[in-house]
């Protein structure tokens, strides 16, 4: 469980909260297997036998204060009891994980030991979408093929294709048998009957170990059904216009009710992956996709605005039956026309699944990305819950799970790995703050509740001879991290605490929040005027200017935050943001489905890969076995001055490899296998949550411009190409302008 927070020193009350103007919160990554610093946990079991404050409902640990017969809540202070059986075993505080560790993960007893091994069959359905190209299919194919090798001994798969008709494949037979049922047309139809019907649900799931080569088989079978196929199935529109084929919408409920039959009987968590190949068109769910063309007749809407809201509550309402079924949906979506993913990422990321888009089938990472997604390991049935000390509480929570509709600051997460990182923020509880007097310090506890599969082989021997046979088992686990903090007693120790990049995590965040419900615009107004307000404050703070008798020249104002380091990224991490794709105008070519894959995929990132994804590393090499400099500003003018003839950019989703126009021609190109570069790379990748893009790129020779696009810091800062002097440094001037205002007003 990696924590992070915005400053590592807590501001002491209200006022110092106000004054400094850094967003004041934490990032939580749950299920990391350490903690930020690379620590594990103490592992442990009786996890519900673990104290826990009568008042607050804390769980003890090292930093409270333990007597021979109680303890008090390091949290609220209050003073509890102890049972005789916590008193016998805290005699041996050797033997006890939360006397060792302030980081613990706990076994939970699971009731009805048999019917729960009976439970824990791990079920994969790929629901593939034939209203599609023989390539679509193809590359579908190969991650389903892919899927299959990472599947692991035990596990339950289904095949089902959608398009006017859902069928249903049955490989367990001597025959591959598919069965198909037709879908309604009408946009609030159901099927005329029930999958159960039409296929018995343990016919339709197959055991990998013993029908792998059939699945294979049934999947080289599928096929685009042709346009007359769904021209005699919907009938002509009125104007002989064909009407669509894809019953997306349809398929996911019918699948989603086959399915949650057995949800607690046969698995604890089903999988389903989505192949998606454009709009759903057809049937209930279909979306209406002449919004994308008729955007700009909104009456002077904003263009952007008009299209980050979704459409219909039909995806948002069929996640929570995926949900209620157990089910956890990733979209697959391999597509250049609008789909209208605005409306269709609740399915997936309120269900616990993620979001993938792929522009083109050529060069798609599709295969990678679900092998990559399949080999990890996840948790699910998920509950988080984060406690503070009295003088301060939770204000905003960001990410992707669902908050808890009976009990404040608990959020439920259907299905989470290692990577899924999520967002907080703080408010002082009272206008005192924290005590400048006695010894105690901030204190925040994060409780994290889950689930895990584990295979036969993990199980230990007593364990294995209690089932009579190989068989997946759930385990209930409760991790616990509390973190003391200390408090700045100035503005200066403060930002001398900063995290940039955890700063940047809650800022993405409230962008994307402010984006949604007011447009990109506003949502770009709100991050230029943070930066102003940060700057007036900093140069108040560290005295730089005297306020208050009107500053009429700009030389006297440190935008570039001269006297603090920890403050200095953050101009240029602003600047990158706005260039972002993700904050860009819709006229300046961003398609709204990319901007809504950006803002799924940045608001699941832990703070350093957001980093990379807003500002890329660019590193440079005198050989391909040496580096030269570990970082260069993104500019052209970098380039030059370095003098190294080969670069390495890493912008999370892509990684390039560029050679100068000036390199050595003895240089090799690609580099080598062997090389300390290729090292680099193949780490980054077994790094990373999805497989980045590799491109190499020799100057002079190669097209330059996938490259020379990551060059911002000589680009505009809205992209619209009017002012005379481009960049950063115009950005900076403008800043600075605005913060002189800001000042004198």
């Amino acid at each position: 469980m990696a924590v992070r927070a915005t400053v590592s020193r807590f501001p002491i009350d209200p006022e110092a909260q106000e004054a400094g103007g850094i967003p004041w919160g934490v990032t939580v990554s749950p299920f990391a297997t350490k903690d930020e610093n690379g620590n594990p946990p103490v592992y442990g079991s009786d996890g519900h036998l673990l104290p826990r404050c009568e008042n607050c409902w804390a769980y003890f640990n090292t930093y409270c204060e333990l007597d021979q017969w109680a303890w008090n809540c390091s949290l609220c202070g209050t003073l509890n009891g102890l049972t005789s059986q916590c008193i016998a075993r805290y005699s041996h505080p050797q033997s006890c994980p939360e006397m060792m560790s302030s980081f613990i993960d706990l076994e939970l007893p699971v009731e009805g030991s048999e019917e729960v091994s009976m439970q824990a069959r791990p079920v994969y359905v790929a629901a593939v979408d034939l209203s599609s190209s023989e390539e679509f299919l193809e590359l579908t194919k190969s991650a389903l093929l892919a899927a299959l090798e990472a599947l692991g001994p035990g596990a339950l798969f289904g095949l089902a294709v959608f398009s006017h008709k859902i069928g249903l494949y049955d490989v367990q037979g001597p025959v591959i048998v598919v069965k198909n049922v037709f879908i309604p047309p009408d946009s609030d139809g159901a099927l005329p009957m029930e999958l159960e019907d039409v296929m018995p649900l343990f016919s339709f799931l197959a055991p990998v170990d013993t029908c792998k080569e059939r699945i294979v088989s049934a999947l080289e079978t599928l096929k685009p059904t042709t346009s007359w196929e769904r021209s005699t199935a919907s009938g002509q529109g009125l104007d002989g216009v064909l009407l669509g084929g894809r019953g997306f919408g349809v398929a996911m409920a019918a699948l989603f009710n086959y399915l949650g039959s057995e949800y607690g009987n046969t698995f604890a968590l089903a999988r389903v992956f989505a192949f998606l190949s454009g709009p759903p068109d057809y049937g209930a769910g279909q979306l209406d996709t002449r919004r994308y063309g008729e955007q700009y007749a909104s009456k002077g809407e904003d263009a952007d605005r008009a299209l980050l809201p979704e459409q219909t509550p039909f995806y948002k309402d069929l996640a929570a039956v995926a949900v209620q079924s157990g089910v956890c949906v990733d979209i697959f979506a391999v597509t250049n026309e609008y789909t209208d993913l605005a409306s269709l990422k609740f399915l997936s990321i309120e269900s616990g699944g993620s979001l993938f888009l792929y522009s083109s089938t050529d060069d798609s990472t599709l295969p990678q990305d679900l092998y990559r997604m399949l080999s990890r390991p996840y948790a699910f049935g998920c509950v988080l819950r984060l406690r503070t000390s009295e003088e301060f509480k939770l204000g905003h929570s960001y990410g992707h799970f669902f908050p808890d509709p009976q009990y404040e600051n608990v959020q439920h997460i259907i299905c989470c790995d290692s990577y899924a990182t999520y967002a907080y923020d703080f408010d002082f509880a009272n206008t005192t703050g924290f005590s400048r007097h006695t010894s105690e310090s901030p204190v925040l506890q994060i409780a994290f509740q889950y689930t895990v599969v584990v295979p036969p082989e993990e199980l230990s021997n007593s364990e294995l001879i209690s089932t009579s046979r190989a068989k997946h088992t759930l385990k209930r686990r409760l991790r616990i991290r509390t973190l003391q903090y200390g408090t700045a007693r100035n503005i200066s120790e403060l930002y001398d605490s900063v995290d940039s990049e955890v700063v940047l995590s809650l800022l993405v965040h409230k962008v994307i929040l402010a984006s949604l419900e007011q447009g990109v615009r506003e949502g770009r107004m709100l991050l230029h005027d943070w930066l102003v307000i940060l700057t007036a404050q900093y140069i108040d703070a560290c005295k730089l200017v005297q306020f208050g008798n009107g500053i009429s020249t700009t030389s006297h104002i440190d935008v570039s935050f001269s006297q603090c380091p920890q403050l200095q990224p953050l101009p240029r991490l602003i600047f990158a943001l706005l260039r972002n794709p993700l904050l860009r105008f819709h006229e300046e070519g961003v398609h709204p489905d990319y901007r809504i894959y950006l803002q799924c995929l940045f608001s699941a990132l832990e703070p350093s890969s957001l980093h990379r994804a807003v500002y890329p590393v660019l590193t440079s090499y005198a050989t391909p076995d040496k580096q030269a400099y570990p970082r260069h500003s993104l500019s052209r003018a970098a380039l030059i001055t370095s003098g190294s003839p080969i670069f390495f950019l890493d912008a999370f989703t892509t990684l390039i490899v560029f050679y100068s126009s000036t390199a050595d021609p003895s240089l090799p190109f690609p580099p080598p296998h062997d090389c300390l570069l290729r090292a680099t790379i193949n780490k980054l990748k077994q790094e990373r949550s999805i497989t980045p893009k590799l491109i190499f790129i020799r100057g002079g020779q190669d097209d330059a411009t996938a490259f020379e696009n990551y060059l911002i810091e000589e680009q505009d800062v809205d992209g619209s190409g009017l002012t005379s002097v481009m960049g950063f440094v115009s950005f900076l001037e403008d800043v600075t302008r605005s913060v002189l205002e800001y000042v004198n007003k």
